[in-house]
């Protein structure tokens, strides 16, 4: 199979790197502005798209644009498409799939969630048998990073970050992965597959930039980790889903998941819990995931056929849950336990929904953090 690869950073080259080890795949064009990186580089789009040979387009630019226009123009000229953009896959899902079958071509996206964990094929490989749960796990390298960084060596948050950043695990604009959004994009995705539903980010996402050193290790003198955690369920035609700090118990696999692992469970009735550990990003592992997609395309491989007719509405009442809220001053409210740590105070709430959270801690800037029941 002739493919061509869009971007050639770090996942892009990554493709290019393990697809010269594969028979079956050539790499016939690349599109970069800098034609000198490759001699198969191209900066006009529509030589790749006019090139009869080429079957695939691997999408590797990122960002929504000019990446949906690229996507879509492939789809529409019989291309199948393979992509590690969460954030255009997030957003264009429902067009990208609905497109890919009127032109009878694929279009794939195992990368987007997890890096190369294969855990989008976990899920639909499961939901072949059964309805899934629920859903939730560290989506995100860069906040598990920093969050263990800061639990270990009792760093401070920015510090922590810097190290991050340094590292190449963060960007200089850091916001998609602390504030959320990049976990929001794969709590969507997952739920597209787990429930055959498309939904939006219309479910509450609280950033873990609010977390001290302070809290981290009074957490710590209770016996808990914190991880940023995304998750979802449905009851019905309903789902609830979030993506917050949540205090795991100290023996509990996630509270053990270091560095910038990531690791993402499934809940389902005869499965019970599955739990996909592994890389949730760099240039091989999330290459790799790319290449396994390709591979499935080309032998015509479906582990469960992708359908997001079903309509979900977001409720902020489904459930119930226990959270802790920290602040520096005094909080009106039916509380289970309130403990002061320096000019900290720590409420834990008695099990509550998510609006009654939201009512609580309305737009102010407390730290906010759900005690895990998993």
């Amino acid at each position: 199979m002739k493919i061509a690869i869009l971007g050639f950073g770090t996942v892009g080259s990554g493709v290019y790197e393990i697809a010269k080890t594969l028979k079956n795949i050539e790499v016939k064009k690349v599109l970069e502005k800098d034609l000198s990186k490759i001699n198969i580089a191209t900066d006009s789009y529509d030589e790749i798209i006019n090139d009869k040979e080429i079957e695939l387009v691997v999408e590797c630019i990122g960002g929504l644009y000019p990446a949906y226009e690229f996507i879509m123009k492939a789809i529409q000229n019989k291309k199948s498409v393979v992509s590690a953009n969460k954030a255009v896959i997030a957003k264009y899902l429902d067009e990208f799939l609905k497109t890919a079958k009127e032109n009878n071509v694929k279009f794939r996206f195992e990368a987007s969630v997890g890096g190369g964990i294969p855990c989008l094929a976990g899920i639909q490989k499961i939901r072949r048998v059964e309805n899934i749960d629920k859903f939730y796990g560290i989506f995100n390298g860069t906040s598990n990073f920093i969050l263990d960084n800061m639990y270990r060596l009792e760093n401070k948050f920015f510090t922590s970050l810097k190290t991050a950043q340094k590292l190449g695990y963060a960007e200089a604009d850091p916001s998609a992965d602390i504030d959320g959004y990049d976990v929001t994009n794969k709590v969507i995705i997952s739920f597209a597959l787990a429930y055959d539903g498309f939904i939006k980010n219309e479910f509450p996402c609280f950033t873990m930039k609010n977390i001290t050193k302070e809290d981290i290790l009074h957490f710590k003198k209770q016996g808990f980790v914190a991880k940023y955690i995304g998750e979802a369920t449905t009851k019905g035609n309903k789902y609830e889903a979030s993506v917050m700090l949540n205090l795991f118990p100290i023996n509990a696999l996630e509270a053990n998941v270091l560095s910038n692992y990531n690791i993402i469970t499934v809940q389902s009735y005869t499965m019970g819990e599955v739990k996909f550990y592994g890389q949730g990003a760099g240039k091989l592992p999330t290459a790799n995931s790319i290449i396994q997609d390709i591979l499935d395309i080309q032998a015509k491989i479906s582990f469960n056929p992708i359908s997001i007719e079903k309509k979900y509405i977001y409720s902020s009442n489904l459930f119930k849950h226990k959270y802790v809220i920290r602040s520096n001053e005094e909080l009106k409210g039916n509380f289970e336990r309130i403990d002061k740590d320096g000019n900290n105070f720590y409420y834990y709430t008695k099990e509550i929904t998510q609006a009654d959270l939201l009512k609580l801690v309305e737009e102010k800037d407390y730290l906010v953090v759900k005690l895990s029941e998993y």
